[in-house]
């Protein structure tokens, strides 16, 4: 076909972008990820520079505090006990250690140091021992993340005192695909951790997984459960599968790498103002679908060369890319607090 005979293409770019009060359903939520995917990106866009004018990209690095053993069966997860992947249990790192590796992300820019221990559920001798943690941590002026499995709400309390900004508790995906993912804890086990998180008054990290052999109704679906959220989270990841082997999604077919900045894109308009990171599956989708991610409205990535304990695009892979694309890093504030 020649230039001649090819038909033009008409974009519509819509003059305002409404943003729905109350409840998204996930009809509304499947016919935006259903959208010619340049007018989801010009009104993921819009939304995006309606509220973030500054358009800088927060740098989050994540430390396995405490790695392998975990008892749940979740089907992603390489640090699963019964699963064979090659990832020994270790115990919790020694406070000096950690603050050496949160300083070296300090250093590299980094804003948000997210501790990641494997475990279930945290015992309260657990929480003591992690409490210290975030107090050597938040003395760097960095801000606090952990994510250490369900909670109890005297838990939280006692993390919430001890200077944590954030925690992290991912839905994974939609309720009804999610015993399909894991089966040793319930998905109300999820929520209710969540909400005893919010009640302590700690800003909320919670997003999911896709590429995980779901049906596209089951990304809208983890999209509305957490867009429903009162209120939607701080901090929003999307995640890519890491196929690791030996777990047992490890040949899940990968997400097409648009479908996944549609995800991005969505999660966006339906989430305005919260931290949308682009996370795991950075080192596998390269720089063009990670730029398509930041057009899309992600302003956040996990910065550093491992997540856990899966691999993760290098710091100056990310210096590099961030820089051809003219965009600015989020600087580090005098305060360490939850903010922004």
């Amino acid at each position: 076909m020649g230039a001649n005979d090819m038909q033009a293409v008409t974009i519509h770019r819509p003059t305002k972008v409404a943003v729905p009060q109350g409840d998204w359903t996930i009809e509304a939520i499947q016919a935006l990820l259903d959208k010619p995917l340049m007018d989801l990106l010009f009104e993921a866009q819009t939304v995006h520079r309606q509220h973030w004018p500054e358009g800088t990209i927060e740098l989050a690095t994540l430390l396995s505090v405490k790695t392998g053993g975990c008892p749940e069966n979740c089907g992603y997860c390489p640090q699963a006990a019964e699963f064979d992947t090659g990832v020994k249990a270790e115990k919790l790192m020694a406070v000096d250690e950690v603050v050496r590796a949160a300083q070296a992300a300090k250093d590299a820019g980094a804003t948000r140091f997210c501790m990641g221990a494997a475990w279930r559920a945290p015992k309260d001798r657990d929480i003591e021992k992690v409490a210290e943690l975030i107090g050597a941590v938040k003395g760097l002026g960095l801000q606090t993340c952990a994510t250490l499995g369900m909670l109890e709400s005297h838990q939280a309390t006692a993390l919430k005192d001890a200077g944590l900004d954030y925690y992290n508790h991912n839905l994974d995906t939609a309720p009804e695909y999610y015993t399909d993912v894991v089966s040793t804890r319930a998905y109300q086990d999820r929520l209710d951790t969540l909400q005893h998180v919010r009640s302590a008054g700690i800003s909320v990290c919670c997003g999911g997984i896709v590429g995980m052999g779901e049906a596209p109704v089951h990304r809208a679906g983890l999209i509305a459960q957490l867009a429903n959220l009162q209120p939607y989270p701080e901090s929003v990841p999307i995640n890519s599968l890491v196929r690791v082997p030996g777990t047992p999604l490890a040949d899940s077919a990968p997400i097409d790498p648009f479908d996944f900045v549609r995800v991005i894109a969505v999660a966006r308009i339906t989430m305005p103002k919260a931290r949308v990171r682009l996370s795991a599956g950075r080192q596998q989708m390269g720089d063009a679908v990670q730029a398509l991610c930041f057009m899309a409205g992600a302003n956040s990535i996990f910065y550093g060369d491992k997540l856990l304990v899966t691999g993760n695009p290098d710091v100056e892979a990310d210096v590099q890319l961030l820089r051809k694309l003219g965009l600015k890093a989020r600087q580090v504030s005098t305060s360490a607090g939850a903010e922004g």
